[in-house]
């Protein structure tokens, strides 16, 4: 029958989490205090893109062992509780645990004795250690347990995970194995550690990340400098296995939910232990330049020269989400260069198929990507999603007021685009011309 597990918070990891482990065949309680997202869930109603996460919770409530719920005292007979609470970037970078701590002050009312409180929300360095003292009893053991999940993959990576890791101090070994075994079905590896190193892992992970794509960042500008090809310098140093392929091609600039936020919590956790993390912070100011270099690049592309006048120019913009596969636009690099165009006068009209609304008036969504070009004096793309590669660029240079397209992600095929009249900018593709 499987265990019986309770999921704290319905965001992306909570619901994820909720709708994986019934699928593995738990019984799982989902509790989080928004009722109307409550009762859309509970209609089977997801508003997540994420690629057969619909699909798993259609699943888990037609069988019944996926429920929602508003209502904490519905945690009382679970054997686990996975903490899926949102950790935001607070003041000076700091991650903010309060709503963390608030929901840990109320359980040892709440749940069982035996029961495991285990955190998935990526908390600061220490948390593991300070949570026992917050439950006040020993009774409820507490594990760290990381997610590595990619936003567009987050049930593949769930139900096929390169790797589990569970952090717990020794007299809670036994909690970690029961939780370990939640996982039995995917078969994956599992590593046991301390609590410190499985909060500091995930932290490192993501933060190395960020390093690798402001790398590739900056030797792009250094391509183009001397006339060499980002993408074949990319491939080149990808056929290393020290290295890998991925996360070796330019950008705008990484974003998202989670990655800006790391960063800045790793930094401040560096800061308060007295050490001197600068590559670091070398990455992240490099990460801010990027966005106003791509802003440059499509100033340069639209009037000749990086700081040319946009007032009432039209662009038209593939993709705001900060990564393909996703809607997402928190800390998204594609809606900072778009604010960066409004700023500067320009009239934008964007197309994202993972995005219904902005959420701002500084650019007009539609739905269909063709509306785009109407009367555009240049094409973005700043969003890697597949399908724009397989656009009719034919019928969008018919529709553009000039054949220009700025691709900020190196995704075009620039032969395709020339072939149907585009002029056609990248990023370390273009020879002698510097963007910052």
């Amino acid at each position: 029958m499987g265990e019986r597990v309770g999921v704290i918070g319905a965001g992306y990891v909570g619901l994820t989490s909720a709708a994986c482990f019934t699928h593995l065949g738990h019984r799982v309680i989902c509790v989080d205090n928004d009722q109307s997202k409550v009762d859309a869930l509970d209609r089977g109603e997801i508003t997540i893109t994420e690629p057969g996460l619909a699909e798993l919770v259609h699943d888990g409530l037609n069988c019944r062992r996926l429920r929602f719920s508003t209502a904490p005292e519905t945690l009382s007979d679970v054997d686990f509780v996975l903490l899926c609470l949102p950790t935001p970037k607070g003041d000076g970078g700091n991650a903010d645990v309060r709503v963390l701590e608030e929901v840990v002050a109320t359980l040892p009312g709440l749940l069982k004795p035996g029961c495991v409180v285990v955190t998935k929300s990526t908390v600061p360095v220490g948390t593991g250690a300070r949570l026992p003292e917050l439950l006040g009893t020993p009774e409820l053991p507490v594990v760290s347990n990381p997610e590595f999940l990619r936003e567009g993959h987050a049930v593949e990576d769930f139900l096929n995970p390169d790797r589990i890791v569970l952090g717990s101090t020794e007299e809670n070994r036994r909690a970690a194995e029961r939780v370990a075994a939640l996982y039995g079905e995917t078969d994956a590896p599992v590593w046991f550690t301390d609590p410190a190193s499985a909060e500091l892992a995930k932290y490192a992970s993501n933060a190395f990340l960020a390093l690798k794509v402001s790398y590739v960042n900056i030797l792009a500008e250094l391509c183009e400098h001397y006339g060499a090809d980002i993408r074949e310098v990319g491939r080149l140093m990808g056929l290393d296995p020290r290295i890998g392929p991925a996360f070796l091609s330019p950008g705008p600039g990484w974003g998202g939910s989670c990655l800006p936020k790391d960063t800045a919590a790793l930094l401040r956790t560096a800061e308060h232990a007295g050490v001197d993390f600068g590559i670091l912070r070398d990455a992240m100011k490099a990460n801010a330049r990027q966005q106003a270099a791509v802003t440059r690049k499509i100033r340069r592309a639209v009037t000749g020269t990086s700081d040319g006048s946009l007032k009432g120019v039209r662009i038209g913009l593939l993709g705001l989400a900060f990564k393909a596969g996703t809607g997402d636009l928190r800390d998204s690099p594609a809606l900072a260069i778009a604010r960066e165009l409004a700023r500067g006068g320009a009239i934008l009209t964007a197309y994202d198929p993972g995005v219904d609304s902005a959420g701002t008036d500084l650019v007009q969504v539609v739905d269909d990507p063709y509306l785009v070009a109407k009367d555009a004096a240049a094409l973005v793309v700043l969003t890697e999603w597949p399908e724009f590669r397989e656009l009719d660029w034919d019928r969008l240079a018919a529709a553009a007021e000039r054949a220009v397209v700025v691709d900020a992600r190196n995704l075009l095929d620039p032969a395709a685009v020339a072939r149907a009249g585009f002029a056609h900018t990248g990023l370390g593709t273009d020879p002698n011309r510097r963007t910052r």
